[in-house]
């Protein structure tokens, strides 16, 4: 395959987008085929003593101390 067909995001991974909320909906509303993936809630997680964010996608992330976003496993 060529590379002219390869999008420049095709190669990107989860913490390697940018620390911000409108970076990870638009990640993941490219890794969602374009159906749009939006916060539901966020709030601090107890035990982690992080803000995590609830997304409509059904997953929960966070981000990091090196500021690079993950998904928080219950």
């Amino acid at each position: 395959m060529s590379k002219a067909f390869v999008k420049e995001s095709d190669d990107e991974w989860l913490d390697q987008i940018l620390p911000t909320m409108n970076a990870l909906i638009s990640f993941l509303t490219r890794e969602n085929n374009g159906l749009r993936v939006f916060e539901k809630r966020s709030y601090i997680h107890s035990g982690k003593s992080k803000e995590v964010h609830e997304m409509s996608n059904g997953l929960t992330y966070a981000l990091n101390d090196e500021k690079k976003w993950f998904v928080l496993l219950n």
